[in-house]
């Protein structure tokens, strides 16, 4: 064998060397919250530097592509939440779980603000071992900051699957500004954050 075709070789084995780590080491994640109206959770989360996307709809319950009406109506089991795509290298799910923790109120047992019913209540949905962990040790944190962690009743659940909520719901804030801010005002939970966490 000629040293061209060995250079040749060599050649392709780096490329598909370097293909291999670059897959390896570009592997995006998922992280899904439930936090009440999922109208209200998507905007925090878009702005945020290594967040690729953001979807909001259902999921924790055992309905098969469950609608909006039937997931308000408390019938399917299903939260309102936000699947969330980001990239570990910049941004962390501990960070995120930071962001969730300051717009939502772990308190609340019966829904979110002005939203009431287990469709409104706020959970999160662990995909491995190192996110219920972080979960674990995020609780251990806000009971340093002086949050009351014995009363938290926010669920760690397993996650299992996530159905898109429909269209018109996807980036309400953007599509409908107005009636988003009015939402928000008229349920409380600017105030009731401001409360919790001090405009954080």
């Amino acid at each position: 064998m000629n040293m061209k075709i060995i250079l040749m070789i060599c050649a392709v084995l780096t490329l598909m060397m370097n293909k291999s780590f670059s897959a390896e080491t570009n592997k995006n994640e998922i992280a899904v919250f439930a936090g009440g109206c999922f109208w209200c959770l998507q905007k925090p989360f878009d702005p945020l530097k290594g967040v690729i996307s953001t979807r909001v709809g259902y999921t924790g319950g055992h309905k098969d592509n469950p609608t909006y009406e039937e997931t308000s109506s408390g019938t399917t089991g299903h939260r309102e939440a936000i699947e969330i795509t980001f990239d570990p290298k910049i941004v962390s799910f501990k960070e995120l779980l930071k962001v969730f923790w300051n717009n939502i109120d772990p308190y609340d047992a019966g829904g979110q603000f002005c939203d009431k019913g287990e469709q409104y209540t706020s959970a999160v949905f662990y995909i491995n071992k190192v996110q219920k962990e972080a979960y674990e040790d995020s609780i251990k944190e806000l009971k340093k900051e002086g949050v009351k962690s014995e009363k938290i009743v926010t669920s760690l659940i397993e996650f299992k699957k996530f159905y898109p909520a429909e269209e018109y719901h996807q980036f309400y804030y953007k599509k409908n500004p107005v009636r988003y801010k009015f939402y928000r005002y008229n349920c409380g939970r600017d105030k009731r954050l401001k409360e919790l966490w001090g405009g954080k």
